[in-house]
């Protein structure tokens, strides 16, 4: 209590030098080191955090409000000298800036840099303000209110809408460390999906033989139609929050794995797509080194495995003919299903990664927002009156625009 009382008196010199290392702190500073708050109690009153129970819910692009607010115990109290500040989990114990105020000086740090603002709606309100939701952004925030010796932290999850998906590159099947995981699904538009979402996932359906790799290191993959080949009929392997066991099937986990020496497959999340996924199909079949000449005739790119995934799961898009992706796999997304078009169930089907001089009969383009169409309308991508011919053989660098 005499140390409180103490630094009561110097609450000017306090407020004036956080407010040196407001604006003099590196970005990322925080970022890796071991946090451990002390919350004292003086005789003015405990500083209270409160913030919203369970999660708040966005989607890639969009604008989330992150809520927290704190109220003193004792009555009489000045918010004036009241430090904000807002990290994100990155691991147990470790936190990484996001945002910190302090009176009238603002700072928001790396990604979070044009994105992130206070909304402040009165006192006592230090709610963040999260524009342009990224994928990166999902996870576990804390908001941290500290007057002189006095604070206290609340926790807020930031949940996306999306879709799990399972991954593996043209090399085959477990052949990735964590870390080529990792940049394996940021290659296909996503990142490692945490157990959570790949709970939900499980919960809507996905069932899936191969273990992979997910954001806290552990191993996992989801059976919602028991076999014996995966896990077999028991319980057994399987995850506590993934529905037990039995015939009921559930989330088997391998526990967490030694990720750089181990290799799995990975099992990656994808959110809202800004731009539109459609199907191209060209006036004759093309191999996979004429997708991409394709898809830029159309003011487009190749689509990538994550961004056909979130068509197919938010943007409902239905074809039941394959066509090449970017990582040189063919699939196709169905919402409907029905005969011929690959079982009956919905979901995105593989023909796995055929070889590239294979002539398909399409591709799947992703043009990004406010991009031009040079050909909309009924154009498509071949040849003029025969040119392009070059002794029987079709050139690629001879393609023009037609009308189909």
């Amino acid at each position: 209590m005499v140390c409180a009382r103490a630094a009561l008196g110097a609450g000017a010199l306090w407020a004036a030098a956080w407010g040196v290392l407001l604006l003099t702190a590196p970005a990322g500073a925080q970022r890796g080191r071991k946090k451990v708050v002390h919350v004292l109690e003086g005789e003015s009153g405990s500083v209270v955090v409160q913030t919203a129970p369970g999660q708040v819910v966005s989607h890639r692009g969009g604008t989330i409000v992150l809520p927290c607010r704190y109220h003193y115990e004792a009555a009489a109290h000045d918010h004036d000298g009241v430090r904000l500040k807002w990290t994100k989990v990155v691991d147990p114990l470790a936190f990484a800036d996001v945002f910190v105020a302090l009176g009238p000086q603002h700072r928001a740090f790396g990604s979070y840099r044009g994105r992130a603002e206070l909304q402040g709606d009165g006192p006592g309100d230090a709610s963040l303000v999260l524009r342009n939701v990224t994928l990166q952004d999902y996870g576990r925030y804390e908001c941290e209110v500290t007057n002189e010796l006095e604070d206290d932290t609340g926790m807020v999850k930031l949940d996306l809408e999306g879709v799990v998906f399972p991954y593996h590159p043209r090399g085959g099947r477990y052949k990735l460390t964590f870390t080529e995981a990792q940049r394996a699904c940021a290659e296909q538009d996503g990142i490692l999906a945490s157990a959570e979402q790949l709970h939900a996932a499980w919960r809507d359906g996905l069932d899936w033989c191969n273990a992979g790799w997910l954001r806290d290191g552990s191993v996992q993959y989801p059976v919602s139609q028991p076999r014996e080949p995966c896990g077999g009929l028991g319980g057994a392997g399987s995850a506590g929050t993934g529905g037990g066991g039995g015939a009921s099937g559930g989330v088997r986990n391998y526990g967490y794995r030694h990720n750089a020496e181990e290799r799995y497959d990975a099992f990656c999340f994808t959110s809202n797509l800004p731009g539109r996924v459609f199907f191209l199909k060209p006036l004759r079949p093309v191999p996979f080194s004429g997708a991409a000449r394709a898809c830029a005739a159309r003011g487009a790119a190749v689509a990538k495995v994550g961004q056909l995934f979130a068509a197919w799961k938010l943007q409902l898009l239905d074809r039941c003919t394959a066509g090449w992706l970017a990582d040189g796999s063919a699939r196709y997304p169905i919402v409907n299903p029905r005969a011929r078009c690959g079982g009956r169930r919905p979901g995105v089907r593989s023909l796995g990664f055929p070889d590239a001089t294979r002539r398909l009969f399409g591709v799947y383009c992703y043009r990004a927002p406010g991009a031009p169409d040079p050909a909309p309308g009924g154009w498509g991508w071949g040849w003029a009156g025969g040119g392009g011919w070059a002794g029987g053989a079709r050139d690629p660098a001879a393609w023009t625009p037609l009308r189909v």
